[in-house]
């Protein structure tokens, strides 16, 4: 009998999602991966949204392994200083006595207060303290990915449906659907405005939606945008938010990115946006999702939150939280961290500075080999133009280059179609997860890709 017949309907489905091409250059990517050492010639991933530059390093200080596994954040010198000095936080000690007792035997899905506090705090300082959270409002979750489907798990009865703008990140799919049997609605954003988003595109996918016999439930939005690398604007906001008080739906702000703004305009967070206007209209149906992954390149700590001023959701979200804690070791680290003010002021002014010029330094490069990037301002990644380069205008004309892109240039970079976007020859790209020196090679890759006519020949 086949394996699969062993599983459930659930766990036997394939819409997980991991068929995209967005997860199948990361396959390749494993099966070949660059090293300047080992495998020079080896496959460059610019897939991967992360906050870190491959150097292997020696480390003989106390947990500082529990941060490293042979990669290095690009501003994981900040965060490294902090722990050397504050031997109590990696130590599992407070004021100088041991507490691993009691954080072994804690787990109060609440969360501790201490961290609820510190992270509250830090999503204020990320947003200029021009909005204030409140601690008894946030939900911990194992990172974004379980924020935003516990948050579907509240709001959705399968079947009904989400609607989001594109492009939008492939992981969706599978977070949003998979296991909660949710719908995704895209709504379809232009290049012809910078792939802004209107009100009539709003009302094209809501009405795309009605004609399915889907019911609506809400609209969920990435700011900074995951895969444009820009804010949402404010006027884009009042029309998000004017749209889900107009269909008396929910808005899902997924906010992960909000500390990676580093040009003008500044980012602006749904929460302020509700400010000035009647918030008793919408406030209780907007939610915001935040992880600690990109702003301080934790992916590998788990841990996400859901903010929301509602407060049946924020109950039922708890309740969910049991199934995806965040460890009471971790909240302990973090919550001293965090709770260092001065340390996060200079963290958040420090990275952005560094996350400008790496990105600068991309746009640049590729500007040089006659590529361009959508004008970005936020995020680990830019959006690449390469419609000049697709032999026709079509998805199958931009697969072509992708295979050509990862199997003779040796760049893994996540293809338009991948996240639904509905013009063939865009691009992701990711610049913030490799060194300079590998940054400039791919570069070069890609330009002499370009220059010898590589681009228009058949495989």
């Amino acid at each position: 009998m086949p394996q699969y017949k062993l599983l459930s309907r659930k766990a036997a489905c394939n819409t997980h999602g991991q068929d995209s091409s967005y997860f199948l250059g990361w396959q390749e990517y494993e099966r070949n991966p660059f090293d300047p050492s080992t495998n020079p010639t080896g496959i460059i991933q610019m897939g991967l949204a992360e906050n870190q530059v491959n150097l292997k390093l020696q480390y003989g200080q106390i947990f500082a392994s529990v941060f490293i596994r042979a990669s290095m954040q690009l501003s994981f010198d900040l965060i490294e200083s902090w722990l050397e000095s504050h031997h109590d936080a990696a130590g599992l000690r407070q004021d100088g006595a041991l507490v691993f007792r009691e954080l072994a035997l804690f787990q109060d899905y609440h969360g501790l207060p201490d961290f609820k506090k510190a992270l509250a705090d830090f999503m204020g300082e990320l947003r200029g303290t021009k909005v204030a959270f409140e601690p008894d409002k946030l939900v911990l979750t194992a990172g974004a990915t379980s924020a935003n489907e516990t948050l579907m798990f509240c709001l959705v009865d399968p079947g009904d449906a989400f609607l989001l703008p594109t492009p939008y990140y492939p992981g969706f799919d599978r977070d949003l659907k998979w296991r909660t049997g949710a719908e995704i609605v895209p709504i379809h954003c232009s290049s012809s405005n910078g792939f802004q988003i209107t009100k009539t595109a709003l009302e094209k996918a809501y009405r795309h939606a009605r004609k399915r016999h889907l019911s609506v439930k809400g609209v969920l939005i990435t700011n900074p945008s995951n895969h444009l690398g820009t804010t949402t604007t404010h006027r884009e906001l009042d029309i998000l938010l004017d749209f889900v008080i107009a269909k008396n739906i929910h808005l899902i702000s997924d906010e992960i990115y909000s500390g990676t703004t580093f040009a003008v305009p500044q980012f602006i967070s749904v929460m302020e946006a509700l400010k000035g206007r009647n918030e008793g209209d919408v406030s209780d149906r907007v939610h915001v999702v935040y992880s600690l992954s990109k702003d301080l390149g934790l992916p590998g700590f788990r841990v996400g939150a859901i903010y929301s001023n509602n407060s049946a959701v924020v109950a039922a979200a708890t309740k969910m939280s049991s199934f995806a804690l965040v460890s009471s070791q971790t909240q302990h680290l973090l919550a001293a961290l965090l709770g260092d003010k001065e340390f996060t002021r200079n963290y958040i002014a420090e990275n952005k500075k560094r996350m400008k010029r790496r990105h600068d330094r991309l746009v640049r490069g590729f500007s040089s080999v006659g590529i361009e990037c959508l004008k970005s301002n936020a995020g680990l990644f830019c959006w690449m133009d390469m419609r000049h380069l697709i032999r026709s205008n079509t998805f199958e004309g931009e697969m072509e280059l992708w295979k050509k892109m990862v199997y003779q240039v040796g760049l893994n970079i996540s293809p338009g179609s991948s996240c639904h976007c509905r013009e063939p020859g865009w691009f992701r790209v990711c610049f913030a997860n490799m060194s300079v020196a590998t940054l400039d090679l791919a570069i070069r890759r890609l330009g002499e890709f370009v220059t010898t006519g590589r681009a228009w020949r058949q495989h």
